[in-house]
């Protein structure tokens, strides 16, 4: 995505030396922060309307929290075996 120089010339006009750039209250600051946020709501937004969306007899009841039962394949090593404590 291109930006147009006008907007980025509306965005510069009252800066003037680099602090007012990178700064505190710098325009990158604020921009990132608003970037950040729109990032975060958007996520949040697509999350909520994903449950919302899905009934509650067909949602997964394993859904990604790293409970379920697990098979290992391939040999065990066990501390007992090997003399350890």
């Amino acid at each position: 995505m291109t930006f147009r120089p006008e907007l980025i010339d509306e965005l510069l006009k009252e800066y003037r030396n680099p602090e007012d750039l990178m700064g505190e209250g710098g325009i990158v600051k604020q921009l990132t922060k608003a970037l950040v946020e729109r990032c975060l709501s958007a996520e949040l937004s697509t999350h909520l309307a994903e449950e919302q969306g899905q009934p509650e007899v067909e949602r997964p009841r394993n859904r990604r929290n790293g409970v379920s039962k697990k098979t290992i394949k391939g040999a065990v090593w066990r501390s007992r075996e090997w003399g350890a404590a």
